[in-house]
């Protein structure tokens, strides 16, 4: 069984899901704008609905960016880079800088999210949402996530220097 088409299923999966998580937004956003314009209603609870929705669609979605090769990375030199030339680059980005931006990542968002619940942190404006490591929750969890699909890039980028294919 290899690892790294389930890794790449993991995200997948989640990010599709996530995905969906955009027009429950714009749906949000809709709803709200249109009570405060129509029936000057205006809802704490409402404008962090709709932070912790993006920040939802962020944090769980940039695994699956990582993975369908749409994140930011400086293209000038790397698209005319060969096959194993990209693969060293991908290989020694994500031992250098993505395993250690995640490991903090997790660790530290871990540790926030359970001072969170512990102190049964809740929004500090009234009318807010309540349950505040629920949002904080998703910031190691969208760091695993990115750490997962780490591995699975480093283990094409292994499998892409190991073939005698490529150039």
């Amino acid at each position: 069984m290899k690892v790294q088409p389930i890794l790449d299923a993991i995200n997948r999966g989640v990010g599709q899901l996530v995905s969906w998580f955009t027009l429950l937004l714009v749906i949000v956003i809709i709803g709200d704008v249109f009570m405060r314009y129509v029936f000057s209603i205006t809802s704490a609870a409402s404008f962090e609905l709709e932070w912790h929705l993006f920040a939802v669609i962020f944090l769980l979605g940039v695994a699956w960016t990582l993975q369908q090769d749409r994140h930011v990375r400086v293209d000038v030199f790397y698209n005319s880079f060969s096959p194993k030339a990209k693969a060293w680059v991908n290989l020694l980005g994500t031992c250098i800088l993505l395993f250690p931006i995640c490991y903090v990542g997790i660790r530290e968002g871990s540790q926030f999210a359970w001072n969170a619940y512990q102190l049964g942190e809740v929004s500090p404006d009234p009318g807010g949402l309540p349950y505040r490591f629920i949002i904080k929750s998703a910031i190691p969890v969208g760091f695993l996530l990115l750490g997962l699909q780490g591995v699975s890039e480093l283990l094409k980028s292994i499998s892409t220097l190991q073939s005698p294919k490529t150039s």
